[in-house]
């Protein structure tokens, strides 16, 4: 595939397919994403590639954890209160999916499992725990390495046949992941990528988020009209 191929065409994938991705493959999505820019060559990224049963207990943790009424515990900082003008953006995109897998806004039992959904992973078979270095912790170098090698974790997956999505709610509950992936205290969770071989049946992988228009994006300055 070409570049913009891959960047014009990656989408979310919500919905796998039950068939083991191969950690040769895993390593080599991962070495080509670690060519992603870096500020001053920090490369504070790290990863854990999760699977099979350590990751079921992460699955298990983490929703019965939430059902329970355990707060969030995600260690990278959240907003409290999402803008109005972004909140909306989530909300056109909720609608999409909704709409795709056919849940009906009064529908609450649906609706409690499609989040429910999220915070398994989405059933993922392999996810990919996103950590950095805490001597970072509060400094801008990491969410930039960070969001630099995630974007290109996504697109080398894509380019390879897999499909991912990016994922907050599968680390709500940050000691269950920290336990069952093994990451070290010396790193802080930054966020997971749910990853694998996409259901071409499952309808909210049809799904295409829609992208900002450049003329409420872009200013030139300094350009000849």
């Amino acid at each position: 595939m070409t570049y913009d191929a891959v960047v014009r065409e990656r989408k979310s994938t919500r919905g796998f397919l039950d068939k083991p991705v191969p950690r040769e493959l895993v390593t080599e999505i991962i070495e080509l994403a670690c060519r992603a820019p870096s500020s001053f060559n920090n490369q504070c990224w790290n990863f854990s590639v999760v699977t099979g049963e350590p990751l079921n207990a992460i699955r298990t943790g983490n929703t019965e954890g939430i059902l329970a009424g355990k707060p969030d515990s995600r260690e990278f900082r959240t907003f409290t209160t999402v803008p109005d003008e972004h909140r909306g953006r989530q909300i056109e995109i909720a609608k999409q999916l909704f709409g795709a897998m056919g849940i009906e806004r009064d529908d609450k039992e649906a609706r409690q499992d499609w989040v429910l959904r999220g915070f398994r992973q989405f059933d993922a078979p392999v996810s990919i725990v996103v950590t950095y270095d805490k001597v970072l912790l509060g400094s801008d170098i990491a969410p930039f390495d960070c969001g630099a090698v995630t974007n290109a974790l996504v697109n080398a997956a894509w380019s390879r046949g897999l499909g991912c999505v990016i994922n907050s709610q599968g680390i709500m509950q940050s000691p269950v992941v920290r336990e069952h992936a093994n990451i070290p205290d010396d790193q802080v969770i930054m966020i997971c990528v749910a990853m694998g071989w996409p259901d071409p049946d499952f309808p909210a992988n049809a799904v295409y988020s829609h992208r900002k228009p450049l003329d409420e994006t872009v200013r030139f300055v300094g350009f000849e009209d």
